[in-house]
C-alpha cells in the first residue's frame, strides 16, 4: 500500500538531492552518490544523510549501490 509524503518533513538540501536524483533518474533509472555529489555540488556525507531521509520517507529507494525514485503519492491535506 502506498503512503503519502510528508513534504513538509524535508530539508532544503533533502529537496535539492531528491530533484538531482528525479532528474537523473527518470524512467526507471538509477543513481549513484557519486554522480549525485558532482549534480548538487554537496560533500558525500550531506548527500548520503539525505538519501537516508528520503528512503526513509520513500521518496527515493535503493537498488543496488544505486538509488531509483520511490512512488509517487504525494497527497494533500483538506
Amino acid at each position: 500500500m502506498a503512503r503519502d509524503h510528508d513534504v513538509q518533513a524535508l530539508s532544503d538540501v533533502d529537496v535539492h538531492v531528491y530533484e538531482a536524483v528525479a532528474a537523473q533518474a527518470q524512467g526507471g533509472g538509477r543513481v549513484d552518490v557519486d554522480a549525485l555529489c558532482r549534480t548538487t555540488g554537496l560533500e558525500e556525507e550531506s548527500v548520503r544523510r539525505s538519501l537516508a531521509a528520503l528512503v526513509a520517507q520513500g521518496y527515493v529507494v535503493p537498488r543496488g549501490d544505486k538509488v531509483g525514485l520511490g512512488p509517487h503519492t504525494f497527497g494533500v491535506d483538506r
